[in-house]
């Protein structure tokens, strides 16, 4: 049984990375590399959709972390979608939850 499942779809000149499972600190470096390779081979928006995250801690947080200041380094966009009461309560409890480029679902982040 895999942790963590990563999908890529392109829609509207949006890249959708969803993701499925839980981000810790074993999945991490692989989101990482999927979330990496994204960003540099051209990807300049990108919806993270964790309507289906069922757990996040602290390294998986970076890697989101990371890919938003890369997004904004480069001048892309990163927004984060669907996520879950439990998930937000990590990005509350880390400080960052207003400082986080969030949206409902993956439509309103690709009209934001």
């Amino acid at each position: 049984m895999e942790l963590l499942t990563v999908s890529s779809t392109e829609r509207d000149g949006w890249t959708i990375l969803a993701l499925v499972g839980q981000l810790d600190v074993a999945t991490a470096p692989d989101f990482r590399q999927a979330l990496q390779e994204a960003q540099y081979t051209g990807a300049n928006r990108i919806v993270l959709d964790l309507a289906s995250l069922e757990f996040l801690d602290s390294f998986g947080l970076g890697v989101i972390l990371g890919g938003v200041k890369r997004a904004a380094t480069h001048e892309g966009r990163l927004v984060i979608a669907g996520v879950s009461p439990r998930v937000h309560q990590v990005f509350e409890l880390a400080g960052i939850a207003d400082a986080l480029p969030l949206a409902d679902d993956v439509d309103q982040a690709m009209s934001s």
